[in-house]
């Protein structure tokens, strides 16, 4: 894979069903070679807009570009459906007929043991779970090789073993093949996604790097932990003039905004002495994602 390159990208971007616009203006860039994740609240157009990149809808308006042959492509759906007098083997193995052909059939049980499915492969999938059709669908999608996936909520479905499994294959394809992935599990897009694209009622509001998007918007603050009572110490600290709010967001544990971190750092063991606070613990807030989200789509 060629960094720096598109795999795939659309231009003013218009899907609209009835007077209702699923997607208003998407302008998406997918960087060949990285993992995407796209996220929004329901409703945002996220499935809207996989099934127009992967041709299985047409848009009101605006183009799509693939930078790569839309032979090499493939798509999982959130809710994938298999004929149930299949076995697992025989799914992935049609998949494989049809999608790549030259494909060597050994790849079948090597991609049903990625998706932890090796011991269930001679079954027949009207016995599957919900969770194990979610892993025959990702099977059935990467045995053809393909150079672009797109994947609705791969993750939905699974459990936290399934997951963790899911996405660590996800990430082994980074950099061999590029993959477009919706997910509402906001610590899996922030685990494994190099980009992200936030979209909210059909607009994509935000894209770019998931470290940039986490270190501009979220606000320097402290995580502090004390023993009760815990009032007097947030009203202690809300009288700083270097701290921008205080909120106990659990019982003795106050996350404390500030103005910078140096004057947090240099104020903050004071300020707690100063009102006598019980001390359990101080650490810096983390960023995630589900902070910056909610701050954008609210």
């Amino acid at each position: 894979m060629t960094p720096g390159d598109t795999a795939a990208s659309t231009t003013g971007l218009r899907k609209t069903y009835g007077s209702t616009a699923a997607l208003d203006g998407v302008d998406l860039a997918v960087e060949r070679g990285a993992v995407y994740g796209l996220v929004g609240p329901n409703g945002a157009g996220k499935t809207t807009l996989i099934s127009i990149l992967s041709g299985l809808r047409r848009p009101t308006a605006g183009s799509v570009t693939l930078g790569v042959d839309r032979r090499k492509t493939a798509v999982l759906p959130d809710t994938p459906q298999f004929d149930p007098w299949l076995t697992g083997a025989e799914v992935v193995d049609l998949a494989r007929s049809l999608s790549a052909p030259d494909v060597p059939r050994d790849r079948v049980r090597e991609v049903l043991a990625d998706a932890g499915l090796e011991a269930d492969a001679d079954r027949r999938v009207g016995g599957y779970s919900r969770g194990m059709l979610q892993r025959l669908g990702l099977a059935a999608t990467i045995v053809g090789e393909p150079e672009l996936l797109m994947l609705d909520e791969p993750a939905a479905a699974l459990d936290p073993a399934g997951r963790r499994d899911v996405l660590d294959l996800v990430a082994r394809l980074r950099g061999r093949a590029t993959v477009l992935f919706s997910s509402h599990i906001l610590d899996d897009v922030q685990r494994v996604s190099d980009a992200v694209g936030v979209l909210r009622a059909g607009r994509l509001i935000y894209q770019g790097a998931i470290e940039r998007l986490l270190t501009d918007r979220v606000k320097p603050a402290f995580e502090v932990r004390v023993r009760p009572p815990v009032e007097p110490v947030a009203s202690a600290l809300r009288a700083e003039e270097w701290v921008t709010d205080v909120l106990e967001r659990y019982p003795g544990v106050l996350s404390v905004g500030v103005r910078s971190l140096r004057e947090a750092e240099a104020g903050l063991p004071a300020a707690l002495a100063g009102a006598g606070a019980r001390v359990v613990s101080i650490e810096p807030a983390v960023p995630d994602l589900e902070t910056v989200f909610l701050e954008l789509t609210s």
